[in-house]
């Protein structure tokens, strides 16, 4: 077990060789605090030795990898300086300034590029650790406006990874509940399984004053627990105190002192040491065959690309031509897949590609017509507008159909919107589809790059023809409004129908009219040639014909033969007024014109009305009246 992390630390060194340290989610411990909360320090006792950059403001201004290793001699080396040994601590301390202005500059800037520092010496213990700067609130010198952002997303880059304990430095003369390291280390590690609680400058409390609760683990407990510490103040650096003397002075501070004295043995910097060496290590072991796991699938995957290239010779220029040419086949189809979906990956965390475009046709754009404002107040006041606005100077009768075409036109322009923004969405889904189907050929940085650039710019040059044509059918169905359509089809067929109806009846009441009208002579002529043979009919034979002289207008029976032809006409009348009148103006004409109203053989309703017949009703009105 004890060389889980030393394999660790050579992970760490071969990987950012390579540039590649987040490749793989090494276990580490990161050390997080605010500024001038005693970092600094307490790495420093960890390695009884003066050898990080010190003074005001912010110091540490690039993640610090720090390797500790147990060896007989006591030296230093960085990963950018190979072959070279400090022995100096202070010529160490100088290397760490010179680097870290190499990168971030003169003047207070920041980088998450890290320094590799590996100590060899028989006062520590196997450990690593990662020293990230600490969290300040106001920018100096040309540190940017959002530099405490820029310290935040640094630090939780890399207290984010599982793998990660993370070691949360706290002073104690401050509130714990405002503490910067607690609240980052809360936000990602809830629980409080990954996180080791430091308490510094516990000697620097107010009189009365101690930490008790909070290293018993009540206040606010951790899985891990908390370890206090007591540093070296600036007085006791500025006078070049010795660190084995700070150590005794610690260890004497815990024993004597009365709210510590009962965990004297679980306090101080050997034993944080001691801690942070055991949870490494079984961390390490916890974690080892996940991480084996993730390694041996990495491994494979880099064979098979070992593989595709083993016989690629860069200096054969067909060879280059062709493998260009299978890149770019290749990416033609995983686009096409990811469109149509037939993808050999399933993604079963998100829509994309065919999928989330079918889901613009379907669910986005009619989500987008329904959200379309629409006024129904507003929308017949323009109704009423465009009517008025068409008749002008005359009070029209109908509705003419130039406002319908306005109103009707005005609200089909309205979908020019939700239709291009769907163009939009669906443009945007294409183009992102690329640039995922572009990620194989992230080998070739240039390759990828022009793919990406050329059918981006494709896939623009249709968007605007693919707009102008949407808009062009929207034109077209405003130019022409087509009422022939399914959604008039009842009110087409139920003007056809009352058509035919209206026809059919006309036809009818002729029939029954000249039936009515040739019968109705028959009688009146019997009835004459009766009186002139001195027989008269009685009621009963002919109900029709003692209606008409038992009437009240015709009650004069001496003269039958005279009264003929009036009796034609009124019945011309009366038969017109029932058929053509509607029905309450015949209830008017039975009410006070009882004579009229037992004329008419035809009952009311059996006929239905027709304006043909209105000439012929107010010619016969003419004509019976001047004969009166």
């Amino acid at each position: 077990m004890e060389g889980l992390i030393p394999l660790v630390n050579r992970l760490q060194d071969a990987f950012a060789a390579l540039g590649q340290s987040c490749l793989l989610d090494l276990p580490q411990i990161a050390v997080v605090g605010g500024q001038s909360a005693g970092k600094s320090s307490v790495l420093e006792n960890c390695v009884s030795r003066d050898f990080l950059p010190r003074g005001s403001g912010i110091v540490t201004r690039r993640p610090l990898v720090l390797q500790l290793i147990t060896a007989k001699t006591e030296y230093a080396e960085f990963l950018h300086c190979k072959g070279r040994k400090f022995t100096d601590f202070d010529e160490v301390r100088q290397e760490i300034e010179v680097e870290t202005d190499r990168i971030t500059g003169v003047n207070k800037g920041i980088s998450s590029i890290p320094i590799n520092l590996r100590i060899y010496s028989p006062h520590v213990l196997s450990l690593t650790l990662i020293d990230l700067p600490g969290i300040t609130k106001v920018p100096v010198g040309d540190q940017p406006p959002d530099i405490e952002q820029q310290i935040r997303d640094m630090i939780m880059q890399f207290i984010s990874r599982e793998n990660c304990l993370i070691l949360a430095v706290t002073p104690a003369n401050t509130d714990l509940a405002n503490s910067d390291a607690l609240k980052l280390a809360k936000e990602v590690d809830p629980q409080g399984l990954r996180t080791i609680g430091v308490i510094t400058k516990l000697d620097l409390m107010d009189e009365g004053t101690d930490a008790r609760e909070i290293l018993e683990n009540k206040l606010l407990p951790l899985r891990r627990g908390y370890i206090g510490v007591v540093n070296r103040s600036q007085k006791d650096i500025d006078g070049k105190k010795d660190i084995k003397a700070a150590l005794l002075a610690e260890r004497k501070f815990f024993l004597s002192h009365p709210a510590y004295r009962h965990m004297a043995d679980r306090m101080g910097t050997p034993y944080l040491q001691k801690v942070l060496n055991q949870q490494l290590t079984n961390h390490i072991r916890d974690t080892l065959p996940a991480f084996r796991s993730k390694l041996q699938s990495q491994l494979l995957s880099i064979e098979h690309e070992v593989e595709v290239y083993k016989n690629f010779r860069p200096e054969d220029p067909t060879r280059k031509t062709k493998a260009l040419l299978q890149m770019v086949q290749q990416f033609s189809v995983d686009f096409e897949k990811r469109i149509e979906g037939s993808g050999d990956q399933v993604d079963t965390l998100e829509l994309s590609g065919g999928a989330k475009i079918n889901r613009i046709f379907h669910e986005r754009f009619p989500f987008e017509l329904v959200k379309m404002e629409f006024n129904e107040k507003e929308l017949r006041r323009e109704i009423s507008y465009a009517i008025k606005n068409i008749h002008g100077i005359r009070t029209g009768l109908f509705t003419p159909d130039m406002a319908f075409e306005a109103i009707v036109k005005k609200q089909i322009v309205k979908l020019k919107g939700p239709c291009l923004k769907s163009v939009d969405l669906v443009m945007q889904e294409l183009i992102n589809t690329v640039k995922k189907c572009t990620k194989k050929l992230a080998t070739y940085p240039r390759l990828c790059e022009e793919t990406e650039r050329i059918v981006a710019g494709y896939i623009r040059e249709r968007e605007e023809k693919t707009k102008d044509q949407v808009l062009l059918l929207i034109d077209i169905q405003v130019s022409y409004i087509n009422t022939n359509h399914e959604d008039f089809i009842g009110f087409a067929k139920y003007v056809y129908r009352d058509f035919v109806i209206k026809t059919l009846s006309g036809f009818l009441f002729c029939f029954v009219f000249v039936g009515f009208f040739t019968k109705f002579k028959t009688q009146v002529l019997n009835c004459d040639m009766s009186v002139k043979n001195g027989s008269w009919p009685s009621r009963g034979q002919d109900n029709n014909l003692s209606a008409i002289y038992f009437s009240s207008s015709f009650s004069d029976r001496k003269k039958p033969a005279k009264n003929t032809p009036y009796i034609l006409m009124v019945c011309v009348v009366t038969l017109g007024s029932h058929i053509v009148q509607p029905p309450a103006q015949r209830r008017v004409n039975a009410e006070y014109r009882p004579g009229y109203s037992g004329l008419c053989p035809i009952r009311s309703g059996k006929i239905p009305t027709l304006e043909i017949l209105q000439p012929v009703y107010a010619a016969c009105s003419n004509a019976c009246l001047s004969s009166l």
